[in-house]
């Protein structure tokens, strides 16, 4: 039961810390091209409690979390917070700047898994005789891993997803409003595709090229 629990707490932060600052990073950039409704509303802020859905960001995660503890299955928890709420007629160009409010938060995400990696690299030769070196390793082995499937998932090209925002916002007019009208089905679909697991070979894929990217870059 001990090893449960602190498996639960050795990806709570970084689930937590990831799906917090992708929403608040969508609040920030849509504010900064034109549309203040998040910040108004007081969702552009690292305060955990503003974001937290209980299902997305508290159930799902813990249940994946206890189910690969019972399983010996390591699969990486994922979720979703509330969403911000943009309002994306208030944007200066809408269609353009979809884009940039849309991959403000796959690019947060981004952004902790290397500094994940990079604490990685910092502190570990730093504890290699100390029994806090292993628990640090699993914890910036989970933040790299939470924030790659978190950015990985929101950039498949579906709306409500990033992805599909940003596929919008780069269709001429027509095609555009086509891929739009699927909205309101995203989800579902979403859920069908992980369901059938047709995306487990692409996502791992995906995961394995943009961590050895980051290796790269970050010299770990």
């Amino acid at each position: 039961m001990s090893q449960i629990i602190l498996d639960i707490a050795l990806w709570a932060l970084p689930v937590i810390l990831a799906i917090t600052l992708h929403e608040a990073a969508h609040g920030y950039v849509a504010r900064m091209f034109g549309d203040s409704t998040a910040y108004d509303l007081g969702r552009v802020t690292l305060n955990p409690l503003k974001h937290i859905d209980p299902v997305g960001t508290v159930l799902l995660p813990g249940a994946i979390v206890l189910m690969n503890a019972v399983t010996g299955v390591s699969f990486p928890p994922f979720g979703w917070a509330k969403p911000v709420p943009v309002n994306f007629g208030r944007l200066r160009h809408p269609k353009q700047d979809m884009l940039w409010v849309a991959a403000a938060g796959p690019a947060s995400n981004f952004i902790q898994a290397v500094l994940w990696v990079l604490l990685a690299s910092l502190l570990l030769p730093r504890l290699t005789d100390s029994s806090w070196g292993h628990t640090l390793a699993v914890l910036c082995r989970n933040g790299l891993m939470a924030n790659l499937v978190l950015m990985l998932i929101n950039l498949i090209p579906i709306p409500p997803l990033d992805g599909g925002r940003i596929l919008v916002s780069l269709l001429p007019g027509r095609a555009a409003w086509q891929v739009s009208r699927v909205e309101p089905y995203g989800f579902f679909i979403l859920i069908a595709l992980l369901y059938s697991r047709v995306l487990d070979a692409p996502l791992q894929q995906a995961m394995d090229g943009v961590a050895h990217f980051i290796f790269i870059i970050t010299g770990a």
